[in-house]
Order: C-alpha cells, then structure tokens, then sequence
C-alpha cells in the first residue's frame, strides 16, 4: 500500500543556547512552530527487505545517514515487520536550511510507514524512536507551537494559537548546524576553558543512548518555565544582559543557566499574561494582526532571539541583510531559523507579506509566502 503524507517544516521562535552538557549535546531553550511549507512524502512496502531512498534531489542522501532510513530501520524492528520499505522523498524544503526538513521528512515517513502496514507504535514508543534519531524530530509528532528544551528533543505542547502570515527566504547558504555550535562555544567560554570539540545538536542526525520525549499540558509547561523563573529571581546576578547581535564579543558576563533563565522567565510572563486574559487557548483568527489580537506576535515581543544569529551573521553578512529587508518591509518579528540559513519574518497580514517576499525576489533571494500552522492545522494538512 502506497501512503503519502506532507512533510511541514517548523521556525524557532526564539533560540536560547546553554551549557554544553557532558553528553556533547547543550541545554536548549527554544520555541518551535511548524509552518504550512512542505516535502511530500510517500512510502510503501515491497516484497524482500532493506529500505531503499528515492528522490530527484541529489543532495538528499539515499544510505543509512538519512533520517528516513534510520527512522524506517527502527519502526519496522519496533512492529516486528519485514518486507522492503521503499521512501521517495519530493523535496521543496532547503537542505540545512533550518527548517527542520529532514526531521519532518523522518516523522512523515514514520506515519507514512504505520498507515502502510496498518499498525501503530504506542505513543511513548514513537516519540522514544524520534528522540532518537534527531533532536528536533518529537516537535513533529506534536505540531503547532512547542516549548522545546533538553537538547530539543523534550517537547511540551504550547496552547494553540492564531496562524500568522510569514516569509521564508532561503538563501542559497548551507550552514553547519555543528560548526555554528563550536562557533558559539568559542565566543561564550571563558578563557581558559576548551569547549568540546564535538559540538551540539538541534535536529541533527546524532543519536544519545536515552532520549526524552515529552508531551504534557499547559499548567505542566508553566511549571517548567515557571521553576526556571523562580530560580533566576532568587540570582545574585540579574542582569540578564546580552550582547547586540553579531558583536564578536566574549559571552563572560552573563553566565549560560543566567541566560537560560532570562529566556523562561520572558516566556513564563508570557504564558502568565495570556493565561489572564484568557487569549492563550481561545484559537480564533486574528483579526489584523495587532498586538491585542495575536498571543504569538505577543511571544516574539517578549524579546526572545535566536542566539545563533551573533555567530551565523558575522560569517554570513548577506543572511544578516535579509533579517534587515524583512524588518524593513514591515516584519512584526524577523529572525533566523534554527541555525540557518533560512531567515523568515512574521507580518500582520497576508498583502504585507507578499509584498515583501517581492521585494526579496527582485534581489535574487528565494522567498515563499506561507502560515504558521495551529497543531489542529498541521495535522489535517500532513495527511490531506
């Protein structure tokens, strides 16, 4: 049986970046919400066995380090099945592009692959694979707007909120989601100190020997936030204070878990004031965009930002002028995704965007006009 489903990408609203933690992996503090872009995905089962990889992409690896091998090579042992698995993969996403597209491609072909064979994993199951696989891959399997902490791969479903029109340009700039993190390493630690040379993750392919998945309810996620909160304020060092983006500077003077606690305790006063007006679970449509009627152009005027930006921009100036296009355009919120390359920017309606993602084009930028995706959205789309 021939299954296909739609691959959607996610942005970050918002990138905190901590310590690096003994596992080679660092803490994380981030914002996921998936968007309606897409891959297409299909699978199906054939007499005999192994996993074969299609797709017209070359850049699209056809051997075990894809994503859809590893995750189809777990799903078929998890349910006891045999056969060949055979995954085309029509791609419309960027590769390393920041989106998540090989995550999404993994996750679709895990459901793609459980509707083929007609049996499911158990929940708990499914999210323990993805984990496994990626660190961005768990956000899939939740959709819509995310809390995602650990090294990426704890998700905590946020409250639905309003779809907002966005721009996403992909420049033709391959970012190394590794190398970004070694940069990071080499610009916060204090001297003396040597940061592990094998970096972090957020969404690549390295697996740990015990991944978390974690799917929880609001007052759950309050909790989370909220204890990162209570713990900053009772802090000698308050300050909080970060470097201007793209400075070169040393990260010395605000330690890691400072700035960790910073980016919760914006996020928990965020949750705390929509939860008062009662805006944070209404999922109606936003009616201009403004700010009293969109909880996640709220979010992003918290000040939340993508600490990739200070070291992918230094390297990457042209990424850096098209944040500063968008903003110029009249992006309620414009930032990198991920570790790049696609920058993408928020905007009060539909006409707003378009007009700007013109403005990209004429100077040679890829841009696509799109909607972030409430989790109801995202999964009626990925198997419409």
């Amino acid at each position: 049986m021939l299954t296909v489903v739609r691959s959607c990408a996610k942005i970050n609203l918002g990138l905190c970046i901590g310590a690096l933690r003994s596992d080679g992996f660092h803490d994380l503090r981030t914002v996921y919400q998936t968007i309606a872009l897409y891959d297409i995905i299909r699978v199906k089962i054939e007499r005999g066995s192994g996993i074969e990889i299609h797709s017209e992409d070359p850049r699209v690896p056809k051997n075990e380090t894809n994503t859809c091998w590893r995750i189809a090579e777990r799903v078929m042992a998890a349910l006891g099945l045999k056969g060949r698995v055979v995954i085309e993969i029509e791609k419309k996403l960027p590769v390393q592009g920041g989106l998540g597209g090989g995550s999404a491609n993994a996750v679709a072909a895990l459901l793609g692959l459980e509707r083929a064979v007609k049996k499911s994993l158990p929940g708990a199951e499914r999210f323990r694979i993805a984990a496994e696989v990626g660190s961005d891959l768990p956000l899939f399997l939740v959709g819509g707007t995310c809390l995602g902490v650990g090294r990426g791969e704890e998700v905590y479903p946020l409250p639905d909120l309003p779809a907002v029109a966005c721009v996403i340009a992909t420049p033709e700039v391959a970012v190394s989601t590794p190398q970004a993190f070694r940069d990071w390493d080499s610009l916060s630690v204090p001297q003396g100190l040597k940061p592990d040379s094998f970096g972090g993750s957020i969404g690549t392919a390295e697996a740990v020997p015990y991944p978390k998945a974690n799917i929880t309810n609001h007052n759950l996620v309050n909790n989370r936030v909220g204890h990162d909160f209570s713990r900053a304020e009772s802090r000698s060092n308050k300050s909080g204070a970060l470097a201007p983006e793209g400075t070169a500077s040393k990260l010395t003077e605000v330690s890691p878990s400072d700035r960790m606690d910073e980016f919760s305790r914006r996020l928990s006063a965020w949750l705390s004031s929509q939860s008062k007006t009662g805006r944070v679970s209404s999922g109606v449509s936003a009616k201009s965009g403004g700010r009293a009627e969109n909880p996640l152009l709220d979010l992003v005027r918290t000040g939340i930002e993508n600490d990739f930006e200070r070291v992918v921009f230094p390297k990457y100036p042209e990424l850096r002028e098209v944040k500063r296009v968008l903003e110029r355009a009249g992006a309620i919120y414009a930032s990198l995704s991920g570790s790049g390359s696609a920058v993408y920017g928020l905007f009060a309606s539909r006409a707003a965007a378009e007009k700007a993602a013109g403005k990209l084009r004429k100077n040679d930028v890829p841009a696509a006009v799109t909607t972030t995706l409430t989790r109801s959205q995202y999964w009626k789309k990925i198997f419409d």
